[in-house]
């Protein structure tokens, strides 16, 4: 028999292959209590005083068990209560029409477990927060403290002084190897969903993209995949931007090329590794590039970006538009509420770690976003110092 006194995630619905799944997450106290319809809920819930934490209704969002069910909760007294949908499809206007009728989260069939599993137990957790944030309709924007700044200007300034001679000889060196420009950027999401210009050196000869057609041979997951190689000025579009007949929103610039880093990457998570080269010793990179990357002098430029205060020098690390796009729901946009970093939470406790998940990197940042202080900030920056010697890009 379920205690009553505990925490119930209230089923309406649910077929047993989605019962199953949901048997199989953690929802921490929380227990899974099956009710055969609305007017089963509203009277136990009533009658025992329940302690519903949250409901989760398979419908299709227009259902009869979908987002029609909302209003029939508020007028019973259960607006509190976070409810959620488990539906077939999803579409922009269905989405919309369910924010606006109050539905905490819909999560589409084929279900993830990790996904469904963490989002729930986050809302349910943070729901009082959020609906009180809704209603005083508070809008939080970050904006630098003053001593925070004070130290990221000198800092940089300093930085970039001292500095100065190595710069010019790496500069120099990569003149003298290859020709081209010394720096290339792409647009990253900072503080507040700013977007702005991200700085590196350049460590690749201005025509990587044309060599890919040499190189083939040493491709080492060849395959008879088609490798996807853009010719020097070629811009292959990724699907968000041909759907509204835009201009690519997430380009790379360098050497008088641009390349759409979403759909290289999309690609890449669609047809595995095949079907973009990885090569050992890369030709592609210079002498010069390859020593930079492996030291991390190729960020050396983003302490500009610091300087004029598209950035910190601790912080959330900036994340590409196709990343920050999915990252602006109530779990997530909180990283946002902090400054834009060169170091930050997540690259110290990356450090002898094999191996750290997406989710548990996001937890992180936003971990540093409700916890940052000055004094906070120095001892990040004493435990980043040993990483700079260490040969891997975190």
């Amino acid at each position: 028999m379920t205690d009553i006194n505990a925490g119930i995630i209230a089923l309406l619905n649910i077929n047993n292959i989605t019962y199953d799944l949901l048997c199989q997450a953690d929802f921490g106290n929380n227990k899974l209590l099956q009710f055969n319809n609305l007017i089963e809920l509203c009277k136990d819930y009533e009658k025992l005083n329940l302690n519903i934490t949250a409901i989760i209704s398979e419908s299709e969002v227009l259902g009869t068990s979908g987002i029609s069910l909302q209003e029939p909760l508020n007028i019973k007294g259960m607006h509190h209560i976070p409810f959620f949908l488990i539906s077939e499809k999803l579409d922009d206007n269905l989405i919309r029409l369910s924010l606006q009728a109050g539905i905490a989260d819909i999560f589409v069939k084929p279900l993830s477990l990790p996904l469904i599993q963490n989002r729930i137990r986050f809302l349910i957790k943070n729901w009082n927060y959020i609906q009180k944030r809704k209603e005083k309709k508070e809008i939080i924007i970050y904006k630098t403290p003053f001593l925070k700044r004070t130290f990221d200007i000198i800092f940089s300034g300093l930085a970039l002084i001292c500095l100065s001679p190595f710069i010019l000889l790496v500069i120099i060196i990569m003149k003298l190897e290859s020709r081209g420009p010394v720096f290339y950027y792409s647009y990253r999401v900072g503080t507040g969903y700013h977007v702005f210009k991200f700085y590196k050196f350049r460590s690749m000869y201005v025509d990587a993209d044309k060599r890919l057609k040499d190189l083939k041979h040493l491709n080492q997951y060849n395959n008879s995949n088609e490798k996807i190689s853009p010719d020097s000025g070629t811009m292959i579009l990724c699907d968000e931007c041909r759907m509204t007949g835009s201009h690519c929103r997430n380009q790379i610039y360098a050497d008088n090329n641009t390349w759409c880093e979403k759909q290289y990457l999309d690609s890449k998570k669609l047809h595995g590794d095949a079907t973009f080269f990885k090569l050992k010793d890369d030709p592609r990179i210079t002498k010069v590039g390859r020593f930079i990357r492996n030291y991390s002098i190729d960020e050396l430029p983003q302490l500009w970006n610091v300087l004029i205060g598209d950035m910190s020098i601790v912080g959330n690390r900036p994340l590409p538009l196709y990343e920050a796009e999915k990252l602006t729901t109530d779990k997530y946009a909180p990283r946002f509420l902090a400054p834009a970093g060169l170091t930050g939470l997540w690259q110290v406790e990356k450090r002898g770690k094999a191996k750290m998940s997406e989710d548990e990197r996001l937890m992180l940042d936003n971990t540093y976003a409700e916890n940052h202080s000055f004094l906070y900030d120095c001892k990040l920056i004493l435990k980043t110092i040993p990483a700079i010697f260490q040969k891997e890009n975190v």
